[in-house]
């Protein structure tokens, strides 16, 4: 039985987590629970889930999030936090050994050669939850770096894809929240949006995977059949295909790397499936995309101040602040302000986290 701990367990990606678990009460206990502000739900979780450990991390800070993280009964960590602050609790459970199951893809955006060569260090192997980097992973199967010549990063193009330019500040914040495919949190809907998201798949995947930037490929796909797919260097392309729901990646980064039966009714019905179509995205529509593709080129710290000045901003615009398009402005500004530190260590990484906040933030309320 592999002993669980979830940090942001009353989050889209820790319900679901929760429900894989409750569905196959024979493989998994949980040990440790956090949440952020939500604790009647994280009461309510208690009661049924029973950990030995759990907390609020409002209340208990990122101490708290890592006295759960390395409690000695867990065996396995899922990383469900939205945000950079994954990223200390994340490294203390990698030093501590735990099997991680990674969800909070800012870690890896911001400090993604620390994590890794932690990972490395520590024999601790890191299994993604994001469904793209979760199929990626599948179709990789163990095969050595030097046989891939191509990722192809999927992704449906999000709530805007259809719309022209000029009418996306006419949406409300609650309306751009609402994926076409897919039930998420409200940030990461707002950087499907943006296309922000795509970008961060990017950087988490060339750390994850040990790629060069130019052998990731992003394929808008609005059918969200196929999650993504790898070609090798012999010319074969392996995609990983399922139904549009968390619990499937989720499920599989539990159990790794064996297996469980499907207790979701969540089958493919390919005599539904009447096309799969790919399109390049548009960077001049959606510039954050570019924005991101710029920052993981320049390296260094960009990353870090990418992903901090991003999580500001879009709560700024959901705070109704500033309007949509003025989430890539406020982002590029704080970026061409910055002077990056290369092969930056934690201490920079956090640095660079605090000071982009703080400008995103000056100018988000100017």
């Amino acid at each position: 039985m592999k002993r669980i701990a979830i940090l942001g367990s009353t989050g889209s990606i820790g319900v679901n987590t929760l429900n894989v678990i409750a569905a196959h009460k024979d493989e998994f206990r949980v040990v440790g629970l956090t949440a952020n502000t939500n604790t009647a739900l994280l009461d309510r979780q208690v009661k049924r889930f029973k950990p030995k450990i759990y907390c609020a991390a409002q209340e208990a800070g990122v101490e708290g999030l890592i006295e759960v993280a390395t409690h000695p009964d867990v065996d396995l960590v899922v990383m469900a936090i939205v945000g950079s602050v994954s990223l200390v609790p994340l490294l203390e459970a990698i030093k501590a050994k735990k099997q991680i199951a990674l969800a909070s893809k800012e870690a890896l955006v911001s400090g993604g050669e620390v994590v890794m060569k932690a990972a490395a260090k520590n024999r601790v192997k890191i299994i993604p939850v994001d469904s793209e980097h979760s199929a990626i992973f599948q179709c990789i199967n163990g095969r050595p770096r030097q046989e891939i010549k191509k990722i192809y990063l999927t992704g449906t193009g999000g709530p805007l894809r259809k719309v022209h330019k000029r009418m996306f500040n006419a949406f409300s914040p609650e309306e751009m929240a609402r994926h076409p495919k897919w039930n998420m949190g409200k940030k990461i809907s707002i950087d499907s949006a943006t296309l922000m998201n795509k970008g961060l798949e990017v950087i988490e995947a060339k750390w994850l995977f040990g790629v060069p930037l130019a052998s990731i490929e992003v394929l808008i796909h609005p059918e969200a059949v196929i999650h993504s797919m790898v070609e090798f260097i012999d010319g074969t392309v392996i995609a990983q295909l399922a139904a549009t729901d968390m619990r499937l990646p989720i499920q599989y980064a539990l159990s790794y790397p064996k297996r469980l039966p499907l207790r979701f009714g969540l089958e493919l019905d390919f005599k539904k499936t009447n096309k799969l179509t790919f399109c390049q995205p548009d960077s001049k529509k959606f510039p954050c995309f570019k924005l991101a593709q710029d920052a993981a080129r320049d390296g260094g710290t960009f990353p870090a101040v990418l992903n901090a000045s991003n999580e500001e901003t879009v709560l700024s615009y959901l705070d109704r602040k500033i309007s949509f398009t003025a989430i890539p402005r406020v982002i590029e500004k704080v970026l061409s302000k910055h002077r990056s530190k290369p092969s930056p260590d934690l201490g920079d990484i956090l640095e660079a986290d605090s000071w982009s906040r703080e400008e995103a933030r000056i100018l988000c309320c100017r």
